[in-house]
């Protein structure tokens, strides 16, 4: 994965040691556990184990049910890598939303028999995982003593949640969270790591990926992500918005998990009780070439980009050389194989970007593998991490979301009264 800034971040050298040490003193401190994630081989070794003693041959469809940082990790690397030769014939089908229409067109065809439902709730109590789960216990006409809901319910949660509780009582497979994980940097546990192993993916290679990132970023060898996270921090006031601009479809669900990470992180009082944060935005070319753009060249300087650009699709798909009577003057890309026109347009848009002033940087990635991607998400949660600290910010609370849920809790609550 190649990093290349295209602007000056003005960092001092006493600054980049800082950002540096902050990541370490979490890393020594144990208070932030994804750091560590990479590197576990216990968690490698309990879901391998799983994959192999349960019958996954009669497993049609992987029905994840959770929220946020419970679903969107895992689709966003599925997409990814759903066209790689390791990716099996499985549906992975979320249950996520509690839109009504979405549930029911979701599940229509699913045959309970022939599914595994994976409950994923870090505090194991969230109202929209509860609340899809009793519609499956309807649907199914299903209790919790019998033996098939016993056999097809998997659990995900912190240790000692309610939910646990729950698997506990009813002998369901139960997969912890390290405590020190929050949901939105989970996707390297049994969260992901779950789903994907039974989708086929190497999760091992995975891993790897991600930990030679870490490997590299903590011998202090990342210097551009540092630069990149103070730029963005230092520049909040005058450029609030941080765009991902992603030049290949595969990345759609890629730009929802980096905006809920940068979301949920970022966006919060600092420690002067000043609101801070960057608003981020994900779009994917050559798609919104033909809307966000606009907004970008013309609109208020008040964004930065980021543009990724893969370079490897692994698929040849040629133009034809096709002549269209009246059209003609399209005909000078026949003969080229559709990756090139998009690669040739992320590096015109890219151009006419920083034509304006708008600072932007570039990710290529050679080709899409687990290991890319392992290192693609670490990437990024670095980099989430970096910028808390150069916001100075809790990184990993979320005082905000925390607030409409008791909000939730009291109107309902108010109604019942």
């Amino acid at each position: 994965m190649k990093r290349e800034l295209f602007f000056e971040s003005g960092i001092s050298k006493e600054l980049l040691n800082q950002g540096y040490d902050a990541l370490a003193r979490e890393l020594r401190g144990g208070d932030v556990g994804y750091y560590l994630l990479p590197e576990s081989i216990e968690n490698r070794e309990v879901i391998h184990s799983f994959c192999k003693s349960y019958d996954l041959e009669k497993i049609k469809n992987v029905v994840v049910i959770g929220i946020g940082g419970s679903s969107l990790g895992t689709k966003a690397i599925d997409y990814m890598l759903s066209h790689t030769k390791n990716r099996n014939d499985k549906n992975l089908i979320f249950m996520e939303n509690v839109d009504p229409n979405e549930i029911e067109r979701n599940m229509r065809d699913v045959l309970f028999e022939e599914s595994i439902f994976i409950m994923i709730s870090k505090s194991g109590s969230t109202i929209e995982t509860t609340s899809s789960v009793k519609y499956l216990m309807s649907k199914y006409q299903l209790s919790f003593e019998m033996e098939k809901f016993q056999q097809h319910f998997i659990c995900i949660t912190d240790k000692g949640s309610p939910l646990d509780a729950f698997a506990s009582d009813f002998n369901l497979k139960t997969f912890y969270l390290p405590l020190n994980v929050g949901g939105r940097f989970s996707v390297f546990s049994a969260v992901g790591l779950l789903p994907l192993a039974i989708l086929g993916y190497d999760i091992d290679a995975m891993l790897d990926g991600a930990y030679e990132l870490k490997k590299s970023f903590f011998d202090r060898r990342e210097n551009s992500l540092v630069e990149k996270a103070y730029h963005y921090a230092i520049n909040d006031d005058i450029m609030p918005i941080n765009v991902l601009f992603s030049y290949t479809s595969s990345f759609k669900y890629f730009n929802d998990w980096y905006v809920q990470l940068w979301g949920e992180s970022l966006g919060k009082y600092n420690r002067d009780k000043e609101r801070v944060g960057l608003t981020p935005i994900g779009i994917v070319g050559s798609v919104d070439q033909h809307s966000f753009l606009q907004l970008v060249i013309e609109g208020p300087i008040n964004k930065s980009m980021t543009m990724i650009k893969l370079k490897d699709f692994d698929n040849d798909l040629t133009i034809p050389n096709i002549s269209i009577p009246h059209l003609e003057k399209t005909d000078y890309i026949n003969n080229n194989k559709f990756s090139t026109l998009i690669n040739a347009q992320c590096d015109a848009t890219m151009q006419s970007i920083m034509e304006q002033g708008i600072d932007v940087d570039r990710i290529e990635i050679d080709r899409l593998s687990e290991k890319s991607v392992g290192e693609m998400i670490f990437y990024y949660e670095l980099l989430t991490s970096l910028t808390g600290h150069f916001l100075d910010v809790n990184t990993y609370d979320q005082p905000g979301v925390e607030l409409g849920k008791v909000i939730l809790k009291e109107s309902f609550e108010k109604e019942i009264a």
